[in-house]
């Protein structure tokens, strides 16, 4: 596998200078640019989810890691300025695109990641939600403080947040206005690992790299199966879960990396 890093050549549909990506062999490194606070708005929003549409057909791309231009954010979230004036339109059409943006995110065909560099506040923490790992730094501040000025979360926080916390410290975070550092957020499941300042996009890219040994089929097929019990009890999963372990049997990248076990050696896959 490569390990090249080189622009990822995305499509003409490139919106906002924003976005900035770049392709770390099997892994689109995607970073939020928009200073001082990485914050997001309509160019950025629409750009993230025709991105992760036009990653979604690229064969060559197995993983996405997501983080913040500079030290001190990953994301503040929407600039507040946005509403300052009421109007409900504006408002209407910016939780729809938070909305569409994160979900597709969240529907990444393959692996996702979020390496917090800094302070994920507001929609900022709603987008590494949307992301299947966290990696965070130690300086990092994590928080959905929308009520504390008459709002709500309105990219998923609601829903993302319980299920990986827990009702109780969601509550507190969102109810509460708590904000948490990195060490709580590992301490209550919000994020999967902590590392020293400026190492979380390492860390991801590593963690990121590992994705291409497993064979992105498999990948695609499993991860609905892990969100699913989101949705219905894992005990409703459980058939559907056999038929596609059988309908893999379809794939060449099942065929691949059994001949490859068995002949002690690396996979090649064709993801297909």
């Amino acid at each position: 596998m490569s390990n090249a890093v080189e622009p990822y050549k995305s499509a003409p549909f490139d919106l906002t200078h924003k976005l900035t990506v770049e392709k770390h062999g099997h892994t689109a490194l995607v970073t939020i640019n928009n200073p001082p606070a990485n914050t997001w708005d309509r160019d950025s929003l629409i750009g993230l989810h025709q991105l992760i549409e036009h990653l979604n057909r690229d064969d060559d791309i197995y993983a996405l890691v997501i983080t913040g231009q500079g030290s001190k954010f990953f994301s503040a979230g929407a600039d507040l300025k946005l509403f300052a004036d009421g109007d409900k339109a504006r408002a209407r059409s910016m939780a729809r695109l938070f909305g569409e943006a994160f979900e597709a995110l969240r529907d990444f065909r393959g692996v996702s990641i979020a390496a917090i560099n800094g302070y994920a506040m507001g929609g900022g923490l709603e987008c590494a939600l949307a992301c299947d790992i966290r990696i965070a730094e130690r300086e990092a501040q994590l928080a959905l403080p929308e009520a504390g000025v008459g709002l709500l979360p309105c990219a998923g926080g609601t829903q993302h947040l319980p299920w990986l916390v827990g009702e109780g410290w969601a509550k507190r975070m969102i109810l509460c206005g708590e904000r948490v550092d990195a060490e709580t957020a590992l301490r209550i499941g919000l994020v999967e690992q902590v590392v020293d300042s400026g190492e979380a996009r390492g860390h991801a890219l590593l963690l990121a790299a590992r994705v291409g040994r497993q064979s992105p089929v498999a990948v695609r097929a499993i991860k609905p199966l892990i969100q699913g019990a989101r949705q219905r009890g894992p005990s409703s999963w459980l058939a559907e879960e056999r038929e596609r372990f059988v309908d893999l049997f379809d794939a060449d990248d099942t065929r691949e990396g059994v001949s490859a076990f068995l002949e002690k050696r690396d996979p090649h896959w064709r993801n297909r």
